[in-house]
């Protein structure tokens, strides 16, 4: 297991300061999300004094109730209060869900005329239960994995709206570029997935967590290197190929193909199918959704018509 302090040392200084540009403005997580995680460092905070903190944020302790409520966490008897909820989820899994529950509430609030809300969460959803699946294969932190996919483009709907003008000349312009990623390192000198780990950094935020969303664009890289290769880093940034409305990655699925063959367990159409059951049963109201399956399905049948 890598030394995550030392790799986000080496990817990010301590002390370093965002590569944002200060007309960027950030929102202001929940100070409940940012008091609970400073407690749980302190070895002699106890449970009632951690539920106490979840407590005072009606928000978070309604997402959190509905979570472990939900007919996938196996919970037998109903959990009725923010307590019980935390000892059973564990003080870990608790504060990896209310990340990125207070993560989609500010990407919610930040309403892009680029992106569309819905679309951006039904792929970040797809992407977290891909990049859990691909933690199973990997018997790597399946929690992480999930969290880091679902955080992996949280900067994108703020700046995408911020910088209106800038992430337009991309979309109207894409195949001039292979990646958003290269675009925007030649229009800014910076990319969505860096400015993601300096605010990430700045909220402090687990170092682990915060290598998984700063190498979520590094896919075959992360997947090929020794040291990161069988963890949930590799597990988020597989996941970043699944396409998107965006079009971050012109080839995307070629590239997972080309891992499939040479990785057995990795079968893409089983993998999409569980992902997509999985997906339906999370997200039950979503209507029109162009699903990792479907987009699977349908480059598969194209390739063999083609041959």
């Amino acid at each position: 297991m890598p030394d995550w302090t030392e790799l986000r040392k080496a990817l990010l200084a301590d002390n370093v300061k965002s590569v944002l540009p200060p007309s960027v403005k950030l929102p202001i997580l929940p100070k409940a999300l940012m008091d609970f995680r400073k407690k749980t460092e302190d070895p002699d905070a106890d449970t009632h004094e951690l539920s106490q903190i979840i407590a005072s944020d009606t928000g978070l302790s309604a997402e959190l109730l509905k979570n472990v409520n939900s007919c996938g966490s196996g919970v037998r008897n109903k959990i009725t209060s923010v307590k019980q909820a935390l000892v059973t989820l564990g003080i870990r899994s608790t504060t990896l869900f209310l990340t990125t529950s207070s993560m989609n509430q500010m990407m919610r609030a930040s309403a892009s005329k680029l992106i569309n809300f819905q679309n951006f969460w039904n792929t970040n959803l797809e992407r977290a239960l891909f990049a859990q699946e691909i933690a199973k294969l990997l018997k790597a932190d399946t929690d992480l994995a999930f969290t880091g996919g679902m955080l992996q483009d949280f900067l994108l709907p703020l700046i995408t709206n911020q910088l209106l003008t800038e992430y337009l000349e991309f979309t109207e312009n894409r195949n001039d570029y292979n990646t958003l990623i290269e675009f925007e390192q030649q229009k800014f000198s910076w990319n969505h997935a860096e400015a993601a780990a300096h605010v990430m950094y700045t909220w402090e935020f687990p170092d682990e967590l915060i290598c998984c969303v700063f190498l979520h664009h590094r896919g075959m890289d992360v997947y090929k290197d020794p040291a990161l290769g069988k963890t949930s880093v590799a597990a988020v940034a597989l996941s970043s190929y699944i396409p998107d409305a965006l079009r971050q990655e012109t080839d995307s699925l070629e590239k997972l193909i080309e891992i499939e063959k040479n990785w057995p367990e990795f079968d893409l159409q089983t993998l999409a199918e569980t992902v997509d059951a999985n997906f339906n049963e999370v997200a039950k109201d979503v209507k029109n959704h162009f699903s990792f399956l479907r987009a699977y399905q349908n480059y598969m049948t194209r390739a063999q018509a083609a041959s």
